[in-house]
């Protein structure tokens, strides 16, 4: 096998890889080993036909397909590690020569990792953060707790208001017909809480316990069940119940019921000392965030759209998973928010670019103070992640490999160039 680099524009690069003829040929072999069951030959049972009958009825391209999705991978590997390029995205194939008895030649176009060029990243000036916690910052946390603790009870004096949760049924209907996914019955919404589309918790302010309602809705024009998009729809609603949040009494008891605390005043104190320490972080998070917002706009760097993908693709992944540990997926989140999958990837594609920028300036700033990580520096932070996974320190270090362990040196030096350079930002 050989391979050629060509560097191109925008952080990008081509290989031009050349696989033996004796290489290609064992591929086209595994080939008809793998599709011979499904090809029938008059005169032949059915997988019995030998390759070369099977080449000479059908042309030997009949195991092309097969034979470079099997010479692929590996080739592919073996010249990206021969490169000696930083690859930062799955590669875009393309087949340059495909022949029996012939190299097989194919094009593997890449990402790689951008250059950097830093500007200043030391003495960065940031905006001090205010820290201080007032008594009205203790009692909206207060009000958080009551909120927390309180319970529905049911009313039937009264219509419905701003806040108010309602258990209804509903009936939807677009053109006159029902739709997939518009019917539910005992569903329950807070009015308020924008869950519904367009102004369908709105229409049921002011309405009382068996009332029947004519909801009219227009659906979003982004909206993900296509046969639905700019649709206006009715749905025709029954209110079945009222219910209200009942806060307990701010007082000792209360104090005692969701603390260690003796008394409404100590609770109170120990609030503040939690709001001021959370604060604190806050403002470390704040600062840190602005600093490198700062060395990212001071350096200079290419990013490439297949880089970016992939990131967007990984944070779409990680909110699904956080979405699925609610009970909820992905599909029904964008389906409860009126998302189509391209408003999702364009609301992520911002946050996926700032989390690229920022590792890429950071790995910049720690090779460029030759920031070093010791093996006490590794062991610490397997220690931690021993803990995290509920397993002994030493058994966990000997599963990790040494590509997993430099990627841990990596990341540990780019968190020492954070400290480093929030050490080194100005307040003002």
């Amino acid at each position: 096998m050989s391979v050629q680099v060509e560097k191109l524009e925008k952080s990008m690069a081509k290989l031009t890889i050349e696989v033996s003829a004796e290489v290609f040929g064992t591929a086209m072999n595994q080939a008809y080993q793998k599709m011979k069951k499904r090809i029938s030959i008059p005169g032949f049972r059915k997988g019995k036909a030998p390759r070369a009958m099977v080449e000479k009825m059908y042309g030997p391209g009949i195991f092309y397909e097969e034979a470079a999705n099997i010479a692929i991978p590996d080739a592919y590997e073996e010249a990206a590690k021969e490169s000696g390029l930083d690859i930062v995205a799955q590669p875009e194939i393309d087949v340059v020569q495909i022949e029996k008895g012939q190299p097989f030649i194919f094009t593997a176009t890449v990402a790689v990792k951008p250059e950097v060029t830093l500007g200043d990243y030391k003495g960065i000036e940031v905006e001090k953060q205010n820290t201080e916690v007032t008594d009205e910052d203790v009692n909206a946390e207060l009000d958080k707790v009551r909120e927390k603790n309180s319970r529905m009870i049911t009313i039937d004096e009264r219509a419905t208001e701003d806040g108010d949760t309602v258990v209804i049924d509903f009936d939807g209907f677009v053109d006159g017909e029902r739709f997939e996914g518009g019917k539910a019955e005992d569903y329950e919404l807070v009015l308020g809480s924008h869950s519904f589309i367009d102004t369908f918790e709105e229409q049921l302010v002011g309405k009382n316990i068996g009332d029947e309602v004519d909801v009219n809705v227009t659906f979003p024009d982004q909206y993900q069940a296509e046969e639905l998009q700019g649709k206006p729809a009715l749905f025709k609603v029954k209110i079945k119940e009222i219910k209200v949040k009942e806060l307990p009494e701010l007082d000792d008891d209360f104090a005692q019921d969701v603390s260690e605390c003796d008394t409404l005043e100590e609770y109170k104190e120990e609030t503040k000392k939690k709001l001021s320490e959370a604060k604190e972080e806050a403002a470390k998070n704040q600062k840190e965030s602005a600093v490198i917002d700062k060395i990212i706009e001071n350096a200079q760097m290419e990013i490439p759209e297949q880089m970016l993908n992939a990131q967007v693709r990984q944070m779409t992944q990680e909110f699904a998973q956080r979405l699925q540990m609610q009970g909820l997926s992905l599909e029904q989140y964008m389906q409860f928010t009126g998302m189509s999958p391209h408003s999702l990837t364009e609301e992520i594609k911002p946050q996926a670019l700032k989390r690229i920028q920022s590792r890429l300036v950071l790995e910049a700033v720690a090779d460029a103070e030759n920031i070093e990580v010791s093996e006490e520096d590794i062991d610490k932070e397997i220690g931690e992640m021993a803990k995290m996974y509920q397993m002994e320190a030493e058994k966990l270090k000997e599963t990790i490999g040494e590509e997993e362990k430099k990627h841990i040196s990596r990341d540990i030096a780019v968190q020492k160039a954070v400290e480093l350079v929030v050490d080194a930002a100005v307040e003002k």
